[in-house]
């Protein structure tokens, strides 16, 4: 992956980033010699978001699958939340 320095951020701003991610989607940025952030191009960003999206939605699905999963109304769902933290308070 690119780097970016700090100081190259400092002298050249975002033309520096621009630069590095002309033929890259994503670059980190060191300070002090390590390694700090990352800085990609927002399609890069959107693509990595609907990426999280997909494993959060298939996570769900397979622990409604495996049983892993409470289907209530809203009142049943306050119910339930009140006597778990009766019981809590109650240890």
């Amino acid at each position: 992956m690119p780097q970016l320095t700090a100081n190259d951020l400092k002298v050249r701003g975002v033309a520096a980033i621009e630069e590095v991610l002309s033929g890259q989607t994503e670059a980190t940025i060191s300070v002090r010699g390590k390694d700090r952030f990352v800085v990609m191009d927002v399609a890069q960003y959107h693509y990595l978001r609907e990426c999280e999206l997909e494993a959060a939605l298939a996570q769900s699905r397979a622990d409604v699958a495996a049983g892993r999963a409470v289907t209530e109304t809203a009142a049943e769902h306050m119910q339930r939340m009140e006597r778990l933290l009766a019981e809590d308070s109650g240890r």
